[in-house]
């Protein structure tokens, strides 16, 4: 044990604020923090008082495998958060714990089975070349967010969801919305209600339904009585949500590979590596910004030697295991050749990302589809020039210009 847990000392609490990075910069705050220790104490931008912070690959996957750590109990508290809407409405799946959140989980576990994340890959292809096709016919310089990044995996996850065309835009700005702080609480909060609303629509209509879309399935399940509406309504919301950050987190991608020449002629001259070159890069790329969901710990815990008390706040990070240097030999360097590469970009435990292998599968597509037909590609403006969304909870390109 250390002189740490023996005396009772505690670390002291780091002001974590909400910054504004741009390009594919690493949080200088997570960085100061992961070289403090493999635990740490952080306040954020909101809420209240002070939580934990694990930051070490093999700590991250244990708190987020342990049922001593309730994601529940965050109930009603006012734990510190990134920002003032990041805390999801009672019943909702990310504030579950089993066996409740297994029941969330499994009623629309059907939906991303890899036979139905295959099933959707000849729809998804065919909806990104179009995408392709109509940006090269407008010819360039051309916005390649507004084109391909951001509506393509809003119309895949529609797709999967089972929104009708006639609603797909709407979902499409409620969700960014919902993803951004920018706009404050209020706003986050009025398109959260928004789409819950829509969403209720689409589930009551299909009670009886017995299609493989996450809303015929929930529908299926409330008409069972297997769930409850707010419930299906909740669920339904995560993975809309859910299946937009794709494009934020496949703009971080190509602004790597159109700022990396030597990267982006690795994939050009070699097809073959590219799923695993997906793999590095959302290893890599600093997806979100600050932290995700909080647990509390039910019960005293010990983690290398610091005892976490009963009741305590308790953040994982992600982008910091991914970064662990004992699991990633030499983190910092982009390698198309690492492996095994156990990136934990899409969540760890129950709460692992339900979407992650479809997230994967447009991610290779859209790097087949612009390598293979857009040759040519490359930014219209210096790398320093391209906006990144300011108060996003997930970051990406605001716009990426580009030219052929």
């Amino acid at each position: 044990m250390t002189e740490r847990t023996l005396t009772g000392a505690l670390p002291p609490v780091r002001h974590w604020p909400a910054l504004h990075l741009k390009g594919v910069e690493f949080d200088p705050v997570l960085a100061e923090l992961m070289r403090e220790g493999p635990l740490t104490r952080i306040q954020l931008a909101d809420g209240e008082g002070w939580a934990w912070l694990v930051t070490r690959h093999d700590d991250v996957r244990a708190v987020t495998d342990d049922p001593r750590f309730s994601r529940a109990a965050v109930r009603g508290r006012q734990v510190t958060r990134p920002s003032p809407h990041f805390s999801p409405a009672a019943g909702a799946v990310g504030l579950a714990d089993p066996p409740d959140h297994t029941r969330l989980r499994r009623a629309v576990a059907a939906a991303f089975t890899a036979r139905n994340v295959e099933r959707l890959r000849d729809s998804a292809r065919g909806m990104l070349d179009e995408l392709v096709t109509e940006m090269l016919g407008d010819g360039p310089p051309a916005d390649l967010t507004e084109a391909v990044l951001s509506p393509f995996p809003a119309a895949v996850v529609c797709e999967l969801t089972g929104v009708p065309t006639d609603d797909r835009r709407s979902m499409h700005t409620w969700a960014g919305l919902i993803l951004s702080s920018s706009h404050g609480a209020e706003v986050g909060e009025r398109a959260e209600d928004e789409m819950s609303a829509c969403f209720e629509r689409l589930i009551g209509d299909r009670r009886d339904g017995t299609g493989e879309d996450v809303t015929s399935l929930l529908g299926a399940a409330v008409g069972r009585d297997e769930l409850t509406m707010d419930e299906a309504v909740g669920l339904a919301v995560l993975v809309q949500i859910g299946g937009e950050a794709v494009a934020h987190n496949s703009g971080q991608m190509f602004y790597i590979l159109l700022t990396r020449p030597d990267l982006y002629e690795q994939l050009r001259a070699d097809p073959g590596i590219r799923p695993r070159a997906v793999d590095e890069l959302l290893r890599y790329i600093p997806h979100r910004s600050s932290v995700g969901l909080s647990r509390i710990a039910m019960e005293d815990v010990e983690i290398r030697g610091v005892r976490i008390r009963e009741g305590d706040a308790v953040y994982v990070s992600y982008l910091a295991a991914n970064r662990d240097p004992e699991v990633f030999p030499d983190p910092e360097r982009i390698d198309f050749s690492r492996s095994p590469n156990p990136h934990l970009s899409f969540g760890s435990g129950p709460h692992r990302c339900l979407g992650g292998m479809l997230a994967r599968l447009e991610s290779e597509l859209m790097v087949d589809a612009l390598l293979d037909r857009v040759p040519g590609l490359r930014l219209a403006v210096p790398a320093d020039r391209v906006p990144f969304r300011r108060g996003a909870l997930i970051r990406g390109p605001e716009a990426l210009p580009v030219t052929w």
